[in-house]
């Protein structure tokens, strides 16, 4: 975007390692359930490209299996296999065409896989589904605990099972960099495989990689180790955290949180996206916007790495603000930007951060110059509200 007045701070320029954000407005990952054996589609470019096309400076790929088994549903997408590269190219290509940064989330959904769609009632892969060709594969997890009462019992990981989910992901990480993604974040958060090993709901191991918050933190600090080695270092690592648990009483707290964050930033992780949630009772969140922003300014406070704020950011002035002050580095917005993946180019007008005397200069040409255009009509007929209020129409 173009240079903006110094007191726009949501469209100042973001720099982590060599890579430079346009502005501080991110698009979550969000899974589309849309994709066949793991394969990126014409749905997931359109999908995604249109993000781009709308101003946001990063845009995240969808949590993406880095194993078959380590899928929500059957229709996630994945990256386990060298034939998922090309599709995500395409991608890849569209977002840096239109000024993103393409990053994508390496998962692996743990005791939260072998699920429905969301549109066909969520819930665990049953002989229903197996008679309609997706039948239900074996969970694993920190412990054989289901993640919801009712849910597929998970297979508890060996030692030797560890360290090849472990080398799961560093694959993943090579692929991503072959498709030309930017930043790859690490998904830890909402009860997934990683999230299992860290609350202390879910991980009931006595081993080394249970116990104490030293020994549940151990496997996501592993990996971050290992991600951080097989990417470039100049480019940028995330890690995706759920700052509490469902249960406040007896799972992850802040606290914990924020050690975590401090022995991910001295394995050199850049940002910590924090969002809340999905290991034990649902999380009842409390019903204000930015909700999730507290943990995200705590964490950039006391652990001394930048952070993600998410969560019912829907105002420009409050994303500016989140910033301004110093609670986060980067916004980050999922249902928002699906209900407009304009949101940044508007939210830039709103806030007067658009270019001196050009209220369109930073859409894309195809449609500034029928925006421009249509501006002088609109000027002369006045507000909508006028005319539906019976007001004499000019002639």
């Amino acid at each position: 975007m173009a240079d903006i007045a110094a007191t726009a701070h949501l469209f100042h320029p973001l720099q982590l390692r060599e890579l430079r954000l346009r502005n501080r407005l991110a698009v979550s990952p969000m899974c589309q359930y849309s994709a066949v054996d793991g394969l990126a589609n014409d749905f997931h470019l359109v999908h995604l490209g249109r993000f781009a096309l709308g101003g946001f400076g990063l845009v995240v790929v969808e949590a993406t299996g880095v194993a078959p088994e380590g899928r929500i549903t059957p229709g996630d997408l994945g990256i386990w296999s060298d034939d998922h590269v090309e599709p995500l190219k395409r991608i890849v290509a569209f977002l840096e065409q239109h000024g993103a940064a393409p990053a994508i989330q390496l998962a692996h959904a743990g005791p939260k896989a072998s699920t429905r769609r969301p549109w066909q009632g969520g819930g665990p892969l049953d002989a229903d589904d197996a008679a309609r060709g997706e039948a239900p594969w074996q969970t694993v997890s920190a412990s054989a605990e289901a993640a919801v009462p009712g849910w597929h019992v998970p297979h508890a990981l060996t030692i030797e099972e560890i360290s090849e989910v472990t080398e799961q992901f560093v694959a993943a990480a090579r692929r991503a960099r072959a498709a030309g993604f930017k930043a790859i974040e690490l998904h830890c958060a909402h009860g997934y495989l990683m999230n299992a090993f860290l609350s202390p709901i879910s991980n009931r191991r006595d081993d080394q990689y249970g116990g104490d918050l030293a020994g549940r933190m151990r496997l996501p600090l592993e990996i971050a180790e290992r991600l951080r080695a097989e990417w470039p270092d100049e480019l940028p690592l995330f890690v995706r955290v759920s700052a509490v648990d469902g249960d406040p009483d007896s799972g992850t707290t802040a606290d914990d949180t924020v050690a975590f964050a401090r022995e991910l930033a001295a394995r050199g992780v850049d940002v910590v996206d924090c969002s809340s949630g999905g290991v034990g009772r649902r999380y009842a969140h409390p019903e204000h916007y930015g909700y999730q922003v507290p943990y995200a300014a705590r964490v950039r406070a006391e652990a001394g790495i930048a952070t993600m704020a998410v969560g019912l950011v829907v105002d420009p002035e409050h994303a500016q603000a989140i910033v301004a002050d110093g609670e986060a580095d980067l916004v980050a917005m999922g249902r928002t930007a699906l209900d407009d993946p304009d949101w940044p180019l508007h939210a830039q007008q709103a806030l007067g951060a658009q270019p001196a005397g050009d209220p369109f200069g930073d859409w894309p040409q195809q449609a500034r110059w029928a925006l421009e255009a249509r501006g002088p009509l609109l000027d002369r007929l006045g507000p909508w509200a006028q005319w539906a209020g019976g007001e004499e129409q000019p002639e």
